[in-house]
């Protein structure tokens, strides 16, 4: 079972972006991951294919309609379900929005182990209320900040997805020892030249006692990390 990505969007075309490079994009050339993008407008009503309106009681900006996102949503889920993606089960559907979840690695392995993900990005005002009561959407957020739109959040979380899928990294210690694999941050990292503009490479990593070379990063990872708790108010 392959990790599917289904993205609806009003810009297919910054689809894949950057997760057509490097070791994620060539993953998806290798058919290790699928992305599939779905164009809202094309589920838009009348001639100018209209997926917004204004808000009800009045307000700046406009707000994508209900009926448009679900005919979007009901196709896109339709396909993989006949597709046989995940034996039916299309995987969380997200809507990308600054009010939701904060995304986290936590997350990111949950979906990696399933079958995908379903991410409708939002734009304007935002969508419609009933649509994401009625299809059950969950709402996630990539960080304490405002986008234009969802585009770039999409990518974000399918990446962190993606790069954790085996064979994707070559290297499978790379996630584990990272940062948030254990609730810590990662630790500084170092390599040649061994002195640079005066700065040397702690003298502990060149020991070659790979113990107390553990036991230094570990202690690092705690200090980084409460150091970094500290500034986000957090205990």
């Amino acid at each position: 079972m392959n990790f599917a990505a289904s993205t609806i969007t009003l810009f297919p075309e910054a689809f894949p972006g950057t997760l057509g490079l490097s070791l994620i994009g060539k993953a998806l050339a290798r058919g290790v991951w699928s992305l599939e993008t779905v164009n809202l407008r094309d589920f838009g009503i009348g001639p100018h294919k209209s997926v917004d309106d204004t808000p009800a009681g009045g307000g700046a900006g406009m707000v994508i309609r209900a009926d448009v996102a679900a005919a979007a949503i009901d196709h896109v889920l339709e396909r993989r379900r006949l597709a046989g993606e995940g034996a039916g089960a299309p995987g969380p559907l997200i809507y990308l929005s600054p009010r939701g979840e904060q995304f986290n690695q936590a997350m990111a392995r949950e979906w990696a182990a399933g079958p995908g993900v379903v991410l409708f990005c939002g734009r304007f005002e935002g969508l419609d209320e009933r649509v994401i009561e009625a299809r059950g959407m969950r709402e996630i957020a990539v960080g304490e900040a405002v986008l234009a739109g969802g585009e770039a959040a999409a990518m974000v979380l399918i990446e962190a997805c993606v790069r954790l899928l085996p064979g994707v990294l070559g290297n499978e210690a790379s996630t584990v020892e990272e940062s948030f694999s254990d609730g810590l941050l990662e630790h500084a990292q170092y390599t040649r030249p061994r002195e640079w503009e005066g700065r040397a490479i702690p003298e502990m990593l060149l020991s070659g006692d790979h113990a107390k070379i553990e036991a230094w990063r570990h202690a690092e990872r705690e200090r980084i990390s409460a150091a970094a708790n500290a500034r986000r108010g957090k205990p």
